[in-house]
């Protein structure tokens, strides 16, 4: 809670350092966001979407500061293999699946307009976690006294936000263009900073994906559109 104060905290201060009255304005567009392999056998890309509300205030003629809130769409398709052993019995889970992570972002832009249509822009990114689900299937071998047994599991949709870190953190860079004074275009690549995963040591038992024992963090590439109002 501390966390989501400090990001919207710094989206109220900037009207502290506008120059003139700011301006407000919607935007959405397209996700394809990764995780850090680190304990995963495979990891790839997938879609989402983001869109949100946003504050532009300008400081000066060639800077402004862009508060954002966000709705965003995270995740990746992964493979991982957890085991855990029990006296003499070992259980192997395989799991492939595809994670969705879905977070409430407070981006804090910083922009340097190098015309009066482009601008680049950078600053951090503060991610609260909402819902965190994943859709596949999991092998489970279990293995006991020189024998073993085999059994699959598919499943559509699993509830995991549990295993997740409620915060993310990360930074953005990203260059934009305004076709006119209420439409513009926008990309940006955000790199996490902190590691996705909520240490549990296995507690839960459930080893569907999560990865206790590895750091692994949010990648994105945003592209979309922009209404100023």
């Amino acid at each position: 809670m501390k966390k989501l104060f400090l990001g919207l905290g710094l989206v109220a201060g900037t009207f502290a350092f506008a120059q003139t009255s700011p301006s407000f304005g919607l935007k959405a567009g397209l996700n394809v966001s990764s995780i850090s392999d680190d304990g995963y056998e495979d990891s790839k890309a997938k879609a989402g979407f983001y869109g949100g509300v946003f504050m532009n205030a300008p400081l000066s003629e060639q800077f402004s500061i862009q508060p954002e809130v966000l709705y965003s769409q995270y995740g990746a398709k992964v493979t991982a293999t957890n085991s855990f052993t029990a006296g003499a019995t070992t259980t192997t889970a395989k799991s492939s699946a595809s994670l969705n992570l879905d977070y409430i972002t407070v981006p804090v832009m910083f922009q340097f307009n190098a015309t009066p249509n482009f601008y680049l822009e950078a600053g951090p990114e503060f991610g609260f976690l909402v819902s965190a689900k994943s859709k596949g299937d999991t092998t489970t071998t279990i293995t006991s006294g020189g024998s073993s047994t085999t059994s699959t599991d598919s499943y559509s949709s699993r509830d995991i936000k549990d295993n997740f870190s409620g915060f993310n953190m990360g930074a953005a860079l990203g260059l934009g263009f305004n076709f006119t004074p209420n439409f513009g275009i926008n990309a940006r690549y955000v790199a996490g900073f902190t590691d996705i995963n909520k240490k549990n040591n296995g507690e839960d038992g459930n080893t569907s994906i999560n990865n206790d024992a590895n750091k692994n963090r949010n990648n994105t590439f945003q592209v979309g559109l922009s209404y100023k109002f």
